[in-house]
Formats: C-alpha cells, structure tokens, sequence
C-alpha cells in the first residue's frame, strides 16, 4: 500500500511560525523598555518647557559664567525695600542679567524697575525681550556716559558689573551711577575669595573678573570723593539680622548720591 507523501509545506510553515513567535516573545520586552524610556523622556522635555521661565528667574547661573552676586541682589530685596522704604519705589540695577532682577522687582507693591545691561542679550529668553521691549531693560556699555539725566532714580543697584571694570573704567562709571541717583547707590561686588577666571568670560566681558578687598574699595571712594551711607549700611544690618539674612556671597557697599 502506498503512503501519502508527507505534506512538507504545512510542516515548515508550523516551524517557521514557531520560530517567529519565539522571536516575537523575546522582543516584546525590549520594546516596552524602550517604550517606557522615550514616555519618560517626553514626560521629563515637556516638564522642563513649562517649568524652565520660572526656575531661571530664581537661578542666573549662564553658560558664561556665574553672576553670584546678581543671584544676591534677588535675595537682598526685602532686606533692601526695609532700609531705603520709599526710596525702592524707582529703581535702577546695573549689571548681567540684569532682566531677572527687574521681573522680581516689578512684583514687588509699588515698585518700578528699569535695567541696564552691560554686555550683549542675544541669547535672552522672550520674557527679558519683552522687557527690552517695553523699553523696561536696555543694553549700554557702562564704561562710556549713563543714557540718563542726573537723579533719574531714586536708587541705583549695580551687581558684578564693577568687577570687570579696569580702574580707568571704574574711575568714570561708578561717579556716573551716583549720578543717575537721588538717594544713593549700592554694590553688591565679587568677594575675593570667589574669584573665577573663565575663558567665556574675558571674550564675552574682555578681561576676567578682579574681586577686590573691602579695604580696597574704602580706600578707593575717599580716592574719588565718594561718600559711603554709613546710616544706610547701619539699617541694612539690622534688618539683616532681624529677617536672617546671613551669609551674603558678596560685599555689600552703601552710597550716597552726588549733590
């Protein structure tokens, strides 16, 4: 009696689609990994675009460099709005980032701010150029006249802009901020101590940044004639110490106007 011949076909298909499912439940797990991974990615790029327009209001740190004392100056403004009261009603700040120190200002109850930025913004985020176009925040090099008429503000707060200033430079900058003032100037200048030489920061600012000594910078405005405001220096450290505000990462000098 003849056999019927074995169907070949059949057979291979039934190996071939045992194979496929062997393969099929090996790559599954791989493939929820890489699923799970891209979802978290999503989750965390999404996270940072909202989240990112606050967080650098609070941190200033750039790519540049790191403006400590710019960071200081945000931290310093209740302590400020007690020591100098109405005289924080219209405010100029002077120095890097200067767009993150004006947003807070502007929050603040009865309170206008205007900022000078002394180097170039082109990287700035859309809320510093909404304020440069409100015409709030301006770029001008601080080594050459203020674009301002005497006592335009009734305080000045300049933040590590001096510190890559040469004496040349300093010589006609920091009378001119007194200037622009009608009730006095504060410096929040670089610490010694902190001194950081940054490639970025002599190609962006042209020299790196001199953090002088306290004793340096008493001697400096006898030098020029300018008069510290030991009443206000007075009502700052009480006022620092009545709200904690201890640890400044930066010198913090108190002067009067030009008369």
């Amino acid at each position: 009696m003849s056999r019927r011949p074995a169907n070949q076909s059949r057979r291979f298909g039934d190996t071939g689609g045992g194979l496929f499912s062997a393969s099929k439940s090996r790559s599954s797990p791989i493939l929820s990994v890489c699923l799970v991974i891209l979802g978290g990615l999503l989750l965390l790029a999404y996270s940072y675009s909202n989240s990112g327009g606050n967080s650098r209001l609070e941190s200033v740190s750039r790519v540049e460099g790191d403006y400590l004392c710019t960071a200081e100056v945000q931290r310093a403004i209740p302590i400020l709005q007690k020591t100098y009261g109405d005289s924080m009603r219209k405010v100029l700040h002077v120095g890097p980032d200067t767009c993150y120190v004006v947003s807070k200002l502007l929050k603040e109850d009865e309170t206008e701010a205007w900022g000078l930025e002394p180097y170039d913004i082109e990287d700035a985020d859309s809320s510093c150029k909404t304020l440069v176009h409100k015409g709030l925040v301006r770029v001008a090099d601080i080594k050459f006249p203020l674009p301002y008429r005497p006592k335009s503000f009734s305080l000045v707060i300049v933040s590590d802009a001096l510190d890559y200033l040469s004496p040349r430079y300093l010589n006609k900058t920091l009378p001119d901020l007194a200037r622009v003032s009608a009730d006095g100037v504060v410096i929040f200048t670089g610490l010694p101590g902190n001194q950081k030489s940054k490639v970025a920061d002599v190609s962006k600012f042209g020299r790196a940044a001199k953090m002088r000594s306290s004793s340096w910078w008493v001697k400096y405005f006898v030098q020029t004639n300018l008069e510290e405001n030991e009443a206000a220096s007075k009502k700052f450290v009480q006022a620092s110490t009545t709200n904690s505000y201890v640890d400044p990462k930066c010198q913090i000098f108190h002067l009067k106007s030009l008369s």
